[in-house]
């Protein structure tokens, strides 16, 4: 496993507006669906950030290496799958692993990765403190949602403040904590309350994507997962495809123009320092997208 730390050595200015284009059903679906996926194709990517600077700098490189391509913004994460699945995509890059099989599982879908992206790490931060040296006995607040829940608690495992009931689950949840033999009180809350908690002086596991609303410095982390342990597979985002353009050429030198460093230079600013570039096989990605499903 080859994950890197995304430097940040000298940031190139990039172009802050994304053009959306919009496709109609009916067009977008015989654009995408049906016959092989070529540098003459329209290429439909659905997003649910297609604001961010990243993706007006990849779209600049795509129209220089002779891509047609349009953006399509979701207003939630449901969307993105179900137009990829019936073919108004032709790719999506919103997800991470864990999300990719759970909607699979859910839906009957066989959407698979193409390439990897980024990890975010979820972090915990404590106000005033720089470490967690003074933690014992403190309320934890974490996101109560499915996806974070179990991966914040899984943070509190790695930092040795909560461990776990015998035979606990992949991804656990409050349920399976052993509060005795635990260092500090899980309080799990609405993700969008994990700031408020935060200001309230109680440590907080908080996502990348409040950091900023709230003022929080994402640099003041006081423990972050580990991107580099297998316990963050799950949360590798990917750009997802149907089975059938798995092997697409055209679409993995696409892909591979995320790759580009003036697209992490700005994914690294976006993200406020925080994002991780992932360099993993698209048979490794293969292989724990199935694990997670035989896990769902």
């Amino acid at each position: 496993m080859s994950i890197r730390r995304v430097l940040a050595a000298t940031s190139a200015a990039v172009i802050a507006a994304t053009g959306l284009v919009a496709c109609s059903s009916d067009s977008a679906e015989s654009e995408n669906s049906g016959e092989a996926i070529t540098k003459d194709s329209t290429i439909t990517i659905g997003t649910t950030d297609a604001n961010m600077e990243e993706w007006a700098v990849f779209q600049d490189l795509a129209k220089e290496a002779g891509f047609d391509v349009k953006l399509e913004n979701f207003a939630d994460y449901n969307t993105p799958n179900q137009a990829l699945d019936q073919g108004k995509l032709t790719t999506n890059k919103f997800q991470h692993l864990k999300f990719l099989a759970e909607y699979n599982k859910g839906n009957g879908t066989d959407l698979v990765p193409l390439a990897a992206t980024e990890i975010y790490p979820l972090a915990i931060y404590w106000k005033d403190h720089k470490d967690l040296a003074d933690v014992e006995g403190q309320e934890v607040a974490i996101p109560n949602d499915s996806t974070n829940q179990g991966r914040a608690i899984g943070l509190l495992v790695q930092e040795g403040l909560v461990t776990l009931k015998e035979g606990s689950p992949l991804t656990p949840t409050p349920l399976d904590i052993d509060e005795k033999k635990s260092k500090v009180k899980v309080t799990p809350v609405d993700a969008a309350q994990t700031p408020a908690a935060y200001g309230e002086g109680k440590p907080a596991v908080i996502n990348n994507s409040f950091l900023e609303r709230a003022g929080i410095d994402p640099q003041s982390a006081v423990a972050q997962d580990d991107p580099d342990s297998t316990e963050a597979e799950p949360y590798i985002n990917v750009w997802a495809v149907r089975a059938d353009d798995a092997d697409n050429e055209t679409l993995h030198e696409l892909a591979k123009l995320w790759k580009d460093q003036k697209v992490t230079d700005a994914v690294l600013k976006s993200s406020g320092d925080t994002a991780v570039a992932v360099d993993r096989s698209q048979e490794e990605l293969q292989e724990i997208l199935d694990r997670l499903e035989e896990q769902v």
